[in-house]
């Protein structure tokens, strides 16, 4: 465990690394920057604005998860309590003459997320695994039933409005256009991931990762896991109270909603489809949410059902998620092997597509005869027509699934054998896998 906490000398390959991680956060600012002027509509624009509230919002919450190996299922407690802050905030600034700037809420916001955290952290934090997730998931429950009872503040289920333009300007501007209100997004983006970032690589982020992988070995060599875990809690409310006060400066209201399951559920969909293994993962998941979240609703009215099923088979085939997934073809690219695996990934794509495709068509035959029996059979769903009370619609949904099941456990054979075989050379390197 010294190398947790110890100041070793730096190497050589140190100035080397500095320099690629400036090049990666200049990119990344270079890129922020940039996104207006390629996108122009507004409507990109808050699409953007959402991305980055939920990248915030997810990045918060692996620290729980990922670093910490806590599995919250009330980290929106802390995100909504942050956003109804800054509503007040941004309500009593004008109404009182404050000289202070849109760009200083999510401040305000994160300190209500903090100061929630310091409340409610020591009690949750004394154990991790069932028993913290059970109390997390006990005080947002809380939460709910609070804001449905505090009116004067929560405002009841019609939540609180503002008006964000209110506010005294900024070099002049008064985040009125939603270009202005994408760039005050994208700076506390930038500011708060580098943050987190930087909070991974200090002795507490790693001792965070001990505590979650052996709390027993900490605490033998002088650390108490509670603290660590409490103070890993503290930070993951502070930045979900800054990512709650960005989602209610774009929205200009707040809701109970935002409290709610349904806004802890979407986090924990959003870190684990991205991966947890490292630290863009919960970017990926977020971005992947946010999108998958707006387009599927034109193409299906069950959208919420395929992202369950995406959840489940996530969990099942890649516990990794996507950055980890992609993490784990540097082996193979070391040794050769990629080209071999992609190809045999195209192979196995095709009857994989046609059980989804199968799948998908009698999903939705189905809601149709379930759910909207009395309107017209001849339904659209992803951009294809088809008669669902049709029997020759049940047959080729039957094939699709039947010959995408049967040819697909083949080819992912072939799958598994590529794999195989480049971590045989890999072994035989002395590369790991």
């Amino acid at each position: 465990m010294t190398e947790l906490v110890s100041s070793a000398p730096m190497s050589r390959a140190v100035p080397g690394a500095r320099l690629r991680f400036y090049a990666a956060w200049g990119m990344v600012a270079v890129l922020l920057a940039a996104f207006p002027s390629i996108f122009t509509s507004a409507s990109s624009l808050t699409t953007f604005s959402l991305v980055g509230t939920a990248i915030i919002f997810a990045l918060s919450y692996n620290i729980l998860l990922g670093q910490t190996g806590l599995l919250s299922f009330g980290h929106a407690v802390y995100y909504g309590i942050g956003a109804f802050f800054a509503v007040h905030t941004m309500n009593l600034i004008p109404q009182y003459g404050l000289p202070v700037p849109l760009p200083l809420v999510p401040l305000i916001g994160g300190v209500a997320g903090l100061l929630l955290a310091i409340l409610t952290g020591w009690i949750s934090t004394r154990r991790a695994g069932t028993v913290f997730s059970m109390i997390s998931l006990g005080v947002a429950e809380l939460a709910v039933a609070l804001a449905l009872i505090l009116t004067d503040f929560f405002g009841g289920e019609d939540g609180i409005s503002t008006n964000r333009t209110k506010l005294p300007a900024w070099f002049g501007w008064h985040f009125g256009p939603q270009v202005q209100v994408y760039y005050l997004v994208a700076f506390w983006v930038f500011v708060s991931a580098l943050a987190m970032y930087a909070l991974t690589r200090t002795p507490l982020g790693k001792i965070c990762n001990a505590v979650r992988d052996n709390p027993e070995r900490v605490q033998f060599v002088g650390y108490d896991p509670h603290i660590v875990r409490y103070l890993a809690f503290c930070f993951a409310g502070l930045f979900a109270g800054i990512a709650g006060a960005l989602a209610a400066i774009s929205f200009e209201s707040a809701n109970f909603t935002d409290l709610g399951w349904v806004k802890s559920g979407a986090v924990i969909f959003s870190t684990y489809i991205g991966g947890t293994s490292i630290f863009a993962g919960p970017i990926v998941g977020a971005i992947f949410f946010v999108y998958l979240s707006l387009s599927l609703s034109d193409y299906t009215s069950v959208w919420q059902l395929y992202f369950g099923l995406l959840f489940i088979l996530v969990v099942r085939y890649a516990p990794g998620g996507i950055g980890g997934t992609l993490l784990m073809h540097r082996m193979p690219f070391r040794v050769g092997g990629l080209g071999r695996i992609l190809r045999t990934y195209a192979i196995a794509a095709v009857p994989t597509l046609m059980l989804v495709g199968g799948f998908v068509l009698a999903v939705e035959t189905i809601v149709h005869h379930t759910v909207n029996a009395n309107e017209d059979p001849r339904i659209k769903a992803f951009g294809v027509s088809f008669d669902a009370s049709s029997p020759m619609t049940w047959i080729v949904a039957g094939l699709l699934m039947l010959i995408g099941y049967f040819v697909g456990r083949l080819t992912w054979r072939g799958v598994t054998r590529a794999w195989d075989d480049a971590r045989t050379i890999a072994s035989e390197r002395g590369i790991p896998s």
